[in-house]
């Protein structure tokens, strides 16, 4: 008999954690590892926001709660969608869960069943297609261009839909692209959703708050008959910077909220009690921190984009949103490093700069697109101004 489930064969590790626990632990071993992999702002959480969770802990609110999150919580969740958002649910259509992860990892585990088929646009989120999998799931990846700003065509979409799919999933502005969804390409992809009633979508709008050239629109601003089929996750971890705080929330059909706080009163329980408060005051407080963030990321953008595009055979794609740079290595595939090693593929690539240049980045395997690379400028410019230095010298080794 044997000791490992079945189901694990089914999906693998997150590759973005793999590389930044590597850059880890060769950071710990002595080596000086300049780590661009991980999705998570370099900024501090507000400090009101940590003053309202110092609060709760010195008030006790240090207990059990409800499953799906304090009802204090939902309300916030449910105004800072009625009043951002121009959507408007009650406490009962909101779940809140341990990060973004877990609220659409308990999403799929109660909706998916053997053969049902979850249509993800590539490149994606590193987690969709495996979750997919665990959850008995089939995932149709449908591959976008960069020609196209990697998003999925109405033709696609319309080409890919069988009696079978039973979720679509759209995350604007995209991990790891940083490509935002315009109201009219929204509103083309909906009148394909609007013809197949029982396709529901995933909207993952973690990044909403990071945007720079372009208005952010979920797909329910322009066509509200999907009211009903369309499941938004969200959280605080991005534009609060509160990644390690783990609260996420998703609202849509109220049946679906029933099954996810089932399971999630047979695996985790509640979020953390101090979090919920920490979030509520996030969703509830002045945003004005943002503007100077999204302008330190912006001047992290053009830094990357201009020194890229000052690398013959690497052309990175220019995001509207998040704080992605997803860049072509197309140019140095098959090409041979000074050690007579040949770059067979961007997973290669990605380790020669790990190696060579001492510089973490995320293959495009990882995202389902390939050859390319990922890196996060959610980073000092002094670090990424260090980090191009090294690649700029690493990539002389290759001819």
């Amino acid at each position: 008999m044997a000791l490992i489930s079945d189901r694990l064969s089914r999906f693998k590790p997150s590759l973005t954690v793999k590389i930044s626990q590597i850059a880890r632990e060769m950071s710990l071993s002595g080596e000086d590892v300049i780590s661009l992999s991980s999705g998570e702002p370099d900024f501090d959480t507000p400090n009101h926001i940590k003053d309202s969770a110092i609060e709760a802990i010195e008030k006790g609110f240090t207990k059990y709660t409800q499953v799906d999150g304090i009802p204090e919580l939902k309300k916030a969740i449910a105004n800072k969608f009625s009043s951002e958002n121009h959507l408007n649910y009650n406490l009962k259509q909101i779940t809140v869960g341990v990060g973004g992860k877990h609220v659409i990892y308990n999403l799929l585990m109660s909706t998916l069943n053997k053969k049902d088929e979850v249509i993800i646009p590539s490149p994606y989120w590193v987690s969709y297609p495996d979750m997919v999998g665990l959850a008995e799931g089939t995932s149709v990846i449908i591959e976008t261009q960069m020609r196209d700003s990697f998003k999925i065509t109405p033709k696609q979409l319309e080409n890919n839909i069988t009696k079978n799919t039973k979720w679509f999933i759209l995350n604007s502005p995209g991990n790891p692209t940083g490509a935002v969804y315009e109201k009219k390409e929204l509103y083309e992809l909906s009148k394909v959703l609007i013809k197949h009633p029982h396709v529901q979508i995933l909207s993952d709008d973690i990044y909403e708050h990071i945007i720079y050239d372009k208005k952010f629109y979920n797909i329910l601003n322009v066509e509200p008959r999907l009211y009903d089929r369309t499941f938004i996750v969200n959280g605080v971890s991005k534009a609060f910077s509160m990644t390690g705080w783990r609260i996420g929330y998703g609202v849509g059909n109220e049946e679906i909220i029933k099954s996810i706080s089932k399971i999630q009163s047979q695996s985790t329980t509640n979020p953390c009690s101090i979090s919920q408060v920490a979030a509520k005051f996030a969703l509830e407080s002045e945003k004005k921190f943002l503007e100077e963030w999204i302008s330190e990321f912006k001047k992290r953008q053009d830094f990357l984009v201009n020194f890229f595009k000052s690398i013959i055979g690497l052309k990175p794609f220019i995001p509207s949103g998040a704080f992605y740079l997803y860049v072509s290595c197309e140019g140095f595939i098959d090409k041979v490093q000074n050690n007579g090693k040949k770059i067979k593929d961007d997973m290669d690539f990605a380790e020669f700069l790990l190696y060579e240049a001492k510089v973490a980045v995320v293959p495009g395997s990882a995202f389902g697109k390939s050859p390319f690379f990922r890196i996060s400028y959610a980073t000092s410019l002094n670090d990424l101004s260090e980090a191009c230095n090294r690649i700029g010298n690493a990539l002389k080794k290759i001819k």
